[in-house]
């Protein structure tokens, strides 16, 4: 069997890491605007007929799902990813201290 060698790009990683940690950044944005500049204050459809609070509670739910359901989602995603990453680098990083004290 031929003795392989696999090598790890360490910056590669470590660059990977800082780019999820910016889009995580990013994402603030989505998520306050999902929160704050979709807001609809209960009379803005009217007050003087049946469906009102119907369609106002419909708007609250969707509201909550797009912060909850997606955005929270994609930010969690992206965050174990960054965790995952980072610990994989260290581990590498600490391999890589180890071999260099017993050459």
């Amino acid at each position: 069997m031929a003795n392989e060698q696999y090598g790890v790009d360490l910056d590669a990683l470590d660059q990977l890491v800082k780019e999820l940690n910016q889009i995580l950044k990013d994402m603030g944005g989505p998520n306050n605007r999902a929160k704050n500049q979709t807001y609809l204050p209960p009379k803005a459809l009217g007050n003087s007929f049946g469906e009102q609070k119907e369609l106002h509670n419909a708007h609250t739910e969707m509201q909550q799902y797009i912060q909850e359901k997606i955005v929270k989602k994609i930010t969690d995603l992206i965050d174990e990813f960054g965790q995952k990453s980072k610990k994989t680098k260290e581990a590498y990083d600490d391999a890589e201290q180890r071999n260099k004290m017993h050459h």
